[in-house]
């Protein structure tokens, strides 16, 4: 923190920066949860205390997302189930996990460089040939994996599905990001409950964070749903999200 500002001020500053991430995210169907880490990252909190409260703001986030996705039609149970079922008692196996911190902060770095090569690509994404059809059995074997990557990581999942989704063209863009908000939602639960069974840890100022992303996250995942085109917002998330991966990967 620096010395020259008040805390209060440096308090309402996260909490901003947590409503923009929020609103940035929720407008491609994304809850936000690397961008938190990112933050709390970035001023110093703990890891202990980073995992469970980034898996808390992910959960009212995806909701607004889920909400509005699914009201627009851009979803499929087809996609999701498979997912799902694998996939939430791995999250919650994930959760109940402790990483050292020398291997938890990489691990997120990891995450973020991720993030900003699939951000940065799908920018520039404008058209898709026609989707393929995928097996209820591989949907099944992607979510275990993904569950336990996202209840270990504390991000809820959706980082990982939709570029493999997109990658794999196993669903239409805008039903891709319906249903990894709908992916995020389940599994940032099942990891929460993970984590809250041995690990109950959460920021003080989570309150404020909620609000912020409540917020944040209705605008963007009402934008997101009416095509909103968002190209520039995700190469601005990129930047972002590279600065805070490489503070995680070199500190």
């Amino acid at each position: 923190m620096d010395m020259w500002m008040e805390p209060w001020v440096w308090s309402l500053l996260v909490t901003l920066m947590m409503g923009v991430i929020a609103l940035l995210y929720a407008s491609v169907g994304h809850a936000g949860a690397s961008g938190y880490l990112a933050i709390m990252a970035l001023v110093g909190i703990a890891p202990a205390v980073m995992k469970p409260s980034a898996l808390a703001l992910n959960i009212l986030v995806s909701l607004i997302a889920v909400y509005q996705f699914y009201r627009a039609g851009a979803f499929s149970w087809r996609i999701f189930l498979p997912l799902a079922v694998s996939s939430l008692p791995f999250a919650f196996l994930g959760g109940t996990m402790t990483l050292p911190a020398h291997w938890y902060k990489p691990m997120i770095g990891v995450v973020l460089i991720y993030a900003v090569l699939y951000s940065w690509m799908r920018s520039f994404k404008t058209t898709q040939p026609e989707p393929k059809v995928v097996s209820p059995l591989i949907l099944a074997i992607v979510g275990a994996v993904l569950g336990l990557l996202s209840g270990l990581t504390g991000v809820g999942g959706g980082i990982f599905l939709s570029p493999l989704l997109l990658r794999m063209n196993w669903a239409p863009v805008r039903v891709i990001s319906g249903v990894a908000a709908m992916f995020i939602l389940v599994n940032s639960i099942s990891g929460l409950l993970g984590v809250l069974s041995h690990q109950p840890r959460l920021s003080p100022d989570l309150p404020y964070w909620a609000l912020a992303v409540v917020i944040g996250g209705f605008i963007g995942a009402h934008l997101g749903s009416r095509r909103l085109n968002v190209p520039m917002i995700q190469r601005f998330l990129s930047v972002v999200l590279l600065i805070s991966g490489l503070k995680m990967l070199l500190t």
